[in-house]
């Protein structure tokens, strides 16, 4: 993944040339800031994450807008928590350089196990299998509590933006994460990626 705070700020001066538009579900444009903060601020087009390339020509769900139809009864927010449950407890952990001798390659689990993102790559193929709408299940880049590289799996709800995490089995809103959210899959268009900016480092209203 891309490398430290320094990096977030120059991306955050690049960005935040042009103000961020709340994208998300069910909303209007007379929404209020409560509400609106909810969901993840989404600016301007920019570069895919270190090692995404070549994600949308193996995996085409990856980086589709499959329309699915969750069965009756079937609360997604819980379906979601239910797989990134399971998905953390049976997945090793690895980094790509121990796997693959590279810093950065996003791929499904391997048999060995895998790292951040491949674990959410994994989470979404699940849910899309499970009948959550494509766009719904957002791949995004963030740094942590500890200012390191991490990649996490967005669930756009109609409540808010809801974060699927290797680090932990709680899925929680994005404002509860503590992380400085960077970028994010477009939601009308995943193969291509905007910038976040929001979060921990960043001010949760881009208006600020």
């Amino acid at each position: 993944m891309f490398h430290r705070a320094v990096a977030l700020i120059g991306l955050w001066l690049a960005v935040s040339v042009l103000p961020a538009t709340p994208v998300h579900a069910g909303s209007s444009g007379n929404a209020n800031a409560t509400e609106s903060s909810a969901f993840l601020p989404v600016g301007k087009a920019t570069v895919p994450p270190p090692g995404f390339d070549g994600v949308c020509d193996r995996y085409a769900w990856a980086c589709g807008r499959k329309a699915g139809v969750l069965a009756v009864g079937i609360d997604m927010l819980a379906l979601a928590a239910r797989i990134n449950r399971a998905v953390n407890e049976t997945v090793h952990q690895l980094s790509d350089y121990a796997q693959y001798g590279r810093n950065e390659y996003w791929e499904l689990p391997t048999q060995r196990g895998g790292d951040c993102e491949d674990l959410a790559l994994l989470k979404k193929f699940r849910l899309i299998s499970a009948g959550v709408p494509a766009d719904r299940l957002l791949m995004a880049t963030v740094l942590d509590r500890q200012q390191r590289p991490h990649a996490v799996l967005v669930v756009r709800s109609q409540d808010g933006d809801f974060v699927l995490d290797s680090a932990g089995d709680r899925i929680l809103n994005w404002r509860d994460t503590g992380y400085s959210f960077l970028r994010m899959q477009r939601p009308d268009a995943p193969s291509r990626w905007n910038a976040v900016l929001a979060g921990g480092l960043f001010p949760i209203d881009p208006s600020l």
